[in-house]
């Protein structure tokens, strides 16, 4: 620079002087117009795990049904079915998973999960088919309830099968308790649509089945599973406990990725002076997770 024009940047002339453009251009327009997030992203409460076969989702804003893939978002108020020979797999935010078999359609009417929220609530209606479900967080902080046509079951962290026949038919709605893939055994509590308590299921491989009783009441009557049932029930939880180690892998990931939309303080080098996860051994490491049994007790 020429000694005239630096003492006219003393004197404060220098607005003559052509200013540079930012450098390099590109990276400073995309600092002033940063990307928009999606915001149907922060109304998903669940994703597809495994999909066999053929399943679609309705929901209120769409005019037909549409098909479902692997990884695609679910929502309040979708209601997911099955085709003949398909099965689907899907993981809610807390890491609880349904499996529905064949021509099985169910419905998400409420799920709202916080970790360490104190209102955290689920309500799945099973409206027909099989469906197999693995309760996980809301079921251990919240209210969970899964209903059908006749019944509300009160889910305290367990696994199950819920079976609704089709109207009309000779079959009877049953509701069976299992051991979840570590052994534990949770509990089911059983209701009418009215809340009257009908029983409740706390030994695994033990069922009800809905019947109208004495004046049209329905009750929840002991049963001991036929083989035959039982057999099938082993295959419905066995695609079941694949989906569900699947779907909370899945359901980590997209934790992370919600968590690296937050804010500012996620620029922080992992391991930095600021980073609260932090491996003394390891410097500049973030602290490996700890392996550990399927659910946390």
């Amino acid at each position: 620079m020429t000694r005239r024009k630096f003492m006219m940047l003393l004197g404060g002339s220098a607005a003559a002087l052509p200013l540079p453009l930012p450098w390099p251009w590109p990276f400073a327009a995309r600092a002033q117009n940063p990307p928009k997030l999606n915001p149907a992203a922060a109304d998903q409460v669940g994703q597809v795990a495994t999909l066999q076969g053929s399943a679609t989702v309705s929901r209120a804003n769409a005019a037909a049904a549409i098909a479902l893939q692997v990884n695609d978002p679910i929502f309040k108020n979708d209601t997911l079915e099955t085709g003949a020979n398909s099965s689907l797999g899907v993981t809610f935010d807390d890491e609880t998973t349904f499996s529905l078999s064949a021509n099985t359609r169910i419905v998400v009417s409420e799920f709202v999960y916080q970790e360490g929220g104190k209102a955290n609530a689920a309500l799945i209606n099973v409206a027909l088919g099989t469906a197999a479900f693995v309760a996980s967080l809301v079921a251990k902080t919240g209210d969970m309830k899964i209903t059908t046509p006749t019944a509300t079951l009160g889910i305290r962290g367990t696994t199950g099968v819920v079976d609704v026949p089709a109207a009309g038919g000779a079959a009877e709605p049953r509701i069976k308790l299992y051991p979840d893939a570590d052994g534990y055994v949770g509990r089911i509590e059983v209701f009418n649509r009215q809340g009257g308590r009908l029983g409740a299921l706390t030994e695994g491989a033990s069922a009800f089945a809905l019947r109208s009783g004495p004046g049209g009441r329905l009750e929840a009557v002991p049963f001991q599973i036929p083989p035959q049932e039982a057999a099938r029930d082993r295959g419905v939880l066995q695609r079941l406990f694949v989906s569900h180690r699947i779907g909370r892998q899945m359901t980590i990931q997209r934790r992370g990725s919600r968590g690296g939309q937050r804010g500012p303080n996620n620029l922080r080098r992992p391991g930095g002076p600021q980073s609260p996860n932090r491996n003394p051994r390891m410097p500049g490491r973030p602290q490996p997770r700890r392996g550990g049994r399927l659910f946390r007790r």
